[in-house]
């Protein structure tokens, strides 16, 4: 029992002189960003120029984000408005459950798709413009 193996604790890069790389990130980036530069990271050449630039992305996925969020949020209210007003569609059945309940049920989703897929295309938009203009300077 005694010749076991003592059993060691790492915590931490034994060398102290780099910080941990994120999993799954590329070699020589940032930790937990990926490949996309930030300023104030752990990486050198970061000015004025590029917090600007940052700022400037942050707000403007802030105001694609709020919008939405606002655009989701008066298209469901619409449906369900919709669905209450309309009293028809609680009187037709499909396979014996009414059509409003099956609106409630499986109407939301198409919408929730429609709405992610917009706005990661509009995100993605957004940062190859801030790419397109940091990379004209």
């Amino acid at each position: 029992m005694s010749d076991a193996p003592r059993r060691v604790r790492v915590s931490a890069d034994v060398r102290g002189d780099r910080p941990a790389r994120a999993r799954g990130a590329p070699r020589g980036s940032q930790p937990g960003t990926g490949a996309l530069r930030v300023p104030g990271g752990a990486g050198a050449g970061f000015d004025e120029v590029d917090a600007v630039y940052a700022t400037a992305l942050r707000r403007t996925q802030l105001r694609l984000a709020l919008g939405t969020v606002a655009g989701f949020v008066v298209v469901m209210v619409s449906v369900t408005v919709a669905i209450v007003l309309i009293p028809e569609l609680g009187v037709v059945s499909v396979g014996g459950v009414p059509l409003s309940w099956l609106l409630h049920a499986f109407a939301f989703y198409p919408v929730i798709v429609l709405f992610a897929v917009l706005y990661t295309r509009a995100a993605a938009r957004n940062e190859r413009r801030y790419l397109a203009l940091r990379e004209r300077e």
